[in-house]
């Protein structure tokens, strides 16, 4: 799936990026730099640290991946839908939500007199991992 992307795109291909497109698509756990670079080490031994900062950049761009800040921890997400997340205070997990049915929007509105144009949003607590 990934590299037919590269075929019909005007997107350079390389190993480096396949490789890390492919770890960010393959978790759902919103990896950071490190677990990916750790991983990419895996199958391309030699890969630098930098080389795989630039691609994340450039994956970025190209509107494959997204960058959620976790505090002030990079982490890579493949879901490009609208979507916001449930962090676990015990593991770190974070967990995709879509919050369509949450008008948080209209009570802003109502409440604060400020009308919203974006939402992004953490909730923490307690997975079920660990309830």
């Amino acid at each position: 799936m990934i590299t037919i992307y590269f075929l019909f795109s005007n997107m350079r291909y390389s190993q480096q990026k396949e490789v890390i497109l492919n770890l960010i698509y393959s978790t759902e756990s919103h990896p950071t730099v490190n677990w990916i670079y750790n991983n990419a080490r895996t199958q391309i031994p030699n890969i630098s640290l930098g080389t795989v900062y630039r691609n994340l950049k450039q994956l970025e761009k190209d509107k494959l991946i997204m960058t959620i800040f976790d505090g002030n921890i990079a982490r890579y997400d493949s879901n490009m839908e609208q979507h916001d997340h449930l962090k676990c205070n015990i593991c770190g997990d974070l967990i995709d939500i879509n919050k369509n049915n949450i008008d948080i929007s209209k009570t802003i509105l109502r409440n604060f007199n400020f009308k919203v144009t974006d939402i992004e949003m953490t909730i923490s607590g307690t997975c079920k991992k660990h309830t």
